[in-house]
């Protein structure tokens, strides 16, 4: 069991769980276009265990179950994320009805159940035929992507407690169109930076569109935070470090923040990115309602002058790790919700997903634990922390590592996909009920 209580993070703080359409839902029925992940997943070798999300959890046939499950743990909210190709299966042009019949099943499920719907928009499943046309590479995507924020806004809006654009950027742009690892798959630095202009474009594009339909409801983004250490006290690597570190934790949510990219980044990509980026900025500085923080990891860094555009390589280092080598450090998390609360005052934050995968369920009921304490202590530095989602309700589909990872609070036969709760759920069960 946890050592915290609910009251410990205030009495207002809410307590979810977040899982995403593509990893969860199955359901590639009923009018639902084809996303980047249909292609990238069944394509061999991309995939560990050529596992797919073509059933993935079968949410799109037990939501109602996976949500008894949410309300029964005590939970507060469920972070979910809409598949862009179930609502309009070309990316633009026709809406498909059953796809706004699920949507609205789901979230009146979830208010039936007194579970705060927190919707993302995308969460990595960009459709197919928008990716014909260049994907994330495409500056018409941004007015696709905007186009579909205000739809989704207008049917939807009034149901939902907030709304994040995007999940995780860094993960879109140079995890999927620098390193490859996940879809599309592009190994280009051209693709890369204008993937990360253009994103970040769509965000502020998809907030005046949300905000111009009357949609006010708590409009935010999600980024993902990740510690990022020299290898060494020697300067090329500390120097190795902050870069990486502009890059993954500042280049995101300056962007959308404060108007700017770091020179760090942009001293590297400028040839690459769009002649016009400048001139995007104000749009791209739109005013949020909240920032979400999504941390899991540490990289150590090494200064390495043979690697062509971000001239160092990683690796992880000696501390405890969950079972797919991702180091624990919880007091990272504290670092970091104290850090974007200075540097990006005056926005309520909220910790979006933190999560382990382990099959040893005492290690990952500490993990949880640990990092609690790491929540209270940032909120003792004067850190507006509103609420910890956690990562993630069921084991599902993790992308490019199939079914392999375990960071489900409950597991599930992986034949007749039935739920089955852990100890952690149980954890978070008597934690949540504790009203004191």
């Amino acid at each position: 069991m946890f050592s915290h209580k609910r009251a410990d993070f205030g009495p207002d703080f809410i307590f979810g769980v977040a899982m995403a359409a593509h990893q969860i839902e199955g359901g590639q029925i009923d009018g639902r276009g084809p996303s980047i992940w249909d292609t990238f997943a069944n394509t061999p070798g991309n995939t560990r265990n050529a596992d797919n999300g073509n059933i993935a959890c079968d949410h799109y046939n037990r939501w109602a179950e996976d949500l008894d499950l949410i309300r029964d743990g005590g939970f507060d909210a469920y972070r979910f994320s809409f598949s862009w190709s179930r609502l309009i299966p070309e990316g633009t042009g026709a809406l498909n009805p059953a796809g706004f019949d699920f949507y609205d099943r789901l979230i009146d499920g979830m208010l039936e159940r007194n579970i705060k719907p927190l919707a993302t928009l995308y969460h990595w499943d960009l459709p197919s035929a928008l990716q014909d046309r260049g994907g994330w590479m495409n500056r018409d995507t941004t007015k696709a992507f905007a186009d579909y924020a205000a739809i989704a806004a207008e049917k939807f809006g009034d149901r939902l407690a907030s709304i994040a654009t995007f999940n995780e950027p860094w993960c879109i742009t140079v995890l999927s169109h620098f390193l490859g690892a996940h879809a599309p798959g592009y190994r280009d630095v051209r693709a890369t930076a204008r993937a990360m202009h253009h994103v970040l474009l769509a965000h502020g594009l998809g907030i005046k569109a949300m905000r111009e339909v009357g949609t006010n409801n708590q409009l935010g983004i999600v980024v993902n935070m990740e510690k990022c250490d020299p290898a060494s006290d020697a300067p090329e690597d500390i120097e190795a470090a902050a870069l990486g570190d502009a890059i993954f934790n500042q280049f995101f949510l300056d962007g959308v923040l404060k108007g700017s990219y770091p020179e760090k980044v942009t001293d590297i990509l400028e040839p690459h990115l769009p002649s016009n980026w400048r001139d995007d900025m104000a749009t791209l500085n739109q005013p949020l309602d909240w920032i979400g923080i999504n941390y899991y990891t540490r990289f150590l860094y090494k200064a390495d002058p043979s690697v062509p555009v971000f001239p160092f390589t990683q690796a992880r280092g000696p501390l405890e790790k969950s079972n797919v080598g991702w180091e624990i450090i919880p007091e990272a998390l504290t670092e970091f919700l104290v850090r974007t609360s200075q540097r990006y005052p005056g926005l309520p934050i909220y910790v979006t997903e933190n999560g382990i995968s382990e099959t040893d369920e005492a290690k990952r009921t500490a993990f949880f634990d640990r990092h609690f304490a790491a929540m209270v202590e940032a909120q003792k530095q004067g850190v507006d922390l509103r609420g910890y989602i956690a990562w993630t309700l069921i084991d599902n589909f993790e992308w490019a590592e199939g079914f392999t990872p375990k960071f489900g609070i409950v597991g599930m036969d992986p034949v007749t996909r039935d739920r089955l709760p852990k100890d952690t759920y149980w954890a978070f069960r008597q934690m949540l009920e504790r009203k004191a």
